[in-house]
């Protein structure tokens, strides 16, 4: 059985959205930094238990806080990425205020908090990150080594489905 689920990659501006998105879709990654202007759109089909899932992923340009982003985006959606840098704590000051803003304007959505560039930082710093946050982090990818990156879509895949 086919289902199709709409799910938002958002966070700040740099901190891996369209890296995770290209590493999942077409198993690629870029050095370079180039900025998503509006939206990106694309779909990958995985399996999950007995069904196709479609996950039509949108790829959202990255705003400091969650509320500058157009509402129209989130139309439809049944889950959200929030990625944030662990390099950067300016990407995840506002962790709190943020998530409770998307699950507020989609209450029924699933939301999974992802903490991107573990390639660049030890296990003792990402551990510190974690532990400093207000909410639970989900998982901790390297979308430049592809680490956890198919483990975070299936798994969203498995909420979702």
């Amino acid at each position: 059985m086919d289902i199709s689920k709409k799910i938002i990659l958002t966070g700040s501006f740099g901190v891996g959205k369209t890296s995770l998105f290209s590493r999942f879709i077409y198993s690629d990654f870029d050095d370079r930094y180039l900025t998503t202007i509006g939206v990106k759109v694309d779909k990958k089909t995985i399996d999950i238990k007995e069904h196709k899932l479609n996950m039509m992923l949108w790829d959202i340009a990255g705003e400091v806080a969650q509320d500058k982003v157009p509402l129209s985006y989130f139309l439809g959606a049944h889950g959200i990425i929030y990625v944030f840098d662990l390099t950067r704590p300016m990407t995840y000051n506002n962790i709190g205020t943020d998530i409770e803003y998307l699950k507020d304007i989609l209450p029924e959505g699933v939301v999974k908090v992802v903490g991107n560039k573990k390639d660049l930082v030890t296990p003792e710093h990402i551990e510190k990150v974690i532990s400093s946050l207000p909410i639970m982090c989900d998982i901790t990818t390297s979308a430049k080594t592809g680490e956890n990156v198919e483990d975070l879509f299936k798994s969203m895949g498995e909420n979702l489905v």
